[in-house]
C-alpha cells in the first residue's frame, strides 16, 4: 500500500504539539479517581491564573443567568460543576487543536470542538441511563477528547475528501477510518492515542481515544465506557455536529447493546436531552468560536 505521506512526518507533528497544561492534566486525572473531592478541584483551579480567569468569565456569562456576579472560585466551580470545568480547562489548554480548521476533512474552524462537545454530552447521557459502572464525568471527558487525533492528521489529508468518499461509495474502503489507513498508513485513533500517551492521559481516556471506532477491541475493563463514547460519537453526527466530509461515514458496532442497557425510549430521551444540554453548553464553552 502506498501512502501520500511519510508516517514519520505525522509522528514529528505529534512530538511538536504543545504539552497539555499541568492544571488540565491534573483535572483529567481527578476525573478518573472516584475518591477525589471538591477541594482538590478548587485547589487546581486556584493555582492556574489563566484557568481561574476563564472559569469566572464562563460562570458570569449570559448562559448561567446568575443574579449577581460571582467572584469566588469556590462558588464558580460549584455553579459550573466538574464536567463543565473540565471542558473549560481542555478548551483553554488545547485551543490550538480544537479551534483549527480541519482542511483535510473539509471541516470549518470550530467543527471539531462542536462535534466533541455534543459527543461528550451524549456519552454522559448514555452512561447515566445505561448503567456502565463508569462515572458520567469520565464519559463526558472521553467524549471531549475522542477525536483529538483528527486535528493532527487533517493537515496530511488535504484534497483527499472527495476521493475518499468515492472509494467508500464504491466499496473500496469500508469506512472513513479505513480511508485514513489507506491514505496515510495510520488513522486519527492511532494518532490520538500517541498524543494521549505523550500527554500522559489516564488509561480510560487513552482507551476511548484509541478504540472509539473499534470498541470491541478495547480492554474488558473499559469496554462499556468505550461503547458509550462510540454510540455518543454517532449520535453527535446524527445531531448535525460532524467534522466535515467524514460525517456519518463510520461503522456502528451493534454489539453496543451487549454493554449498554438502553431501550428505544431511552434513546429518544437521550437525543432530546443532548439537544437541550448542547445548546446551553455551547453558549458558555464555545471553543474560541462564535458557536
Amino acid at each position: 500500500m502506498s501512502t501520500i505521506v511519510d508516517p514519520a512526518e505525522i509522528l514529528k507533528s505529534i512530538e511538536n504539539t504543545p504539552k497539555m497544561s499541568a492544571s488540565a492534566t491534573e483535572l483529567l486525572s481527578l476525573t478518573g479517581d472516584p475518591n477525589h473531592n471538591f477541594c482538590d478541584v478548587v485547589a487546581i483551579v486556584r493555582n492556574d491564573s489563566i484557568l481561574t480567569a476563564r472559569v469566572l468569565k464562563t460562570v458570569n456569562s449570559a448562559a448561567f443567568s446568575l443574579m449577581q456576579e460571582v467572584t469566588s472560585i469556590d462558588r464558580a466551580v460549584s455553579f459550573m460543576g466538574e464536567k463543565m470545568l473540565v471542558g473549560v480547562a481542555l478548551e483553554v489548554a488545547t485551543a490550538h487543536l480544537f479551534d483549527k480548521k480541519l482542511e483535510g476533512y473539509g471541516g470549518e474552524r470550530g467543527d471539531l470542538w462542536r462535534h466533541d462537545l455534543r459527543c461528550a454530552i451524549a456519552s454522559e447521557e448514555i452512561t447515566k441511563l445505561a448503567g456502565t459502572g463508569f462515572s458520567k464525568d469520565l464519559a463526558f471527558t472521553g467524549g471531549i477528547l475522542h477525536d483529538i487525533g483528527k486535528s493532527i492528521i487533517s493537515d496530511y489529508l488535504k484534497n483527499t475528501a472527495e476521493g475518499a468518499l468515492l472509494q467508500i461509495e464504491e466499496g473500496a474502503y469500508a469506512d472513513y477510518l479505513d480511508a485514513e489507513q489507506n491514505l496515510l498508513g495510520t488513522d486519527h485513533t492511532l494518532v490520538g492515542e500517541t498524543l494521549a500517551l505523550d500527554w500522559k492521559l489516564p488509561e480510560p481516556l487513552r482507551q476511548v481515544i484509541r478504540y472509539h471506532h473499534q470498541p470491541a477491541e478495547a480492554s474488558d475493563e473499559y469496554r462499556a465506557l468505550v461503547y458509550a463514547v462510540h454510540l455518543g460519537d454517532l449520535l453527535a453526527m446524527m445531531g448535525g455536529s460532524g467534522t466535515g466530509a467524514d460525517n456519518m461515514h463510520y461503522t456502528l458496532d451493534e454489539r453496543y447493546k451487549d454493554y449498554l442497557n438502553l431501550s428505544n425510549g431511552d434513546m429518544e430521551l437521550i437525543i432530546l436531552n443532548v439537544d437541550e444540554a448542547y445548546e446551553k453548553a455551547s453558549e458558555s464553552m464555545a471553543g474560541g468560536t462564535d458557536a
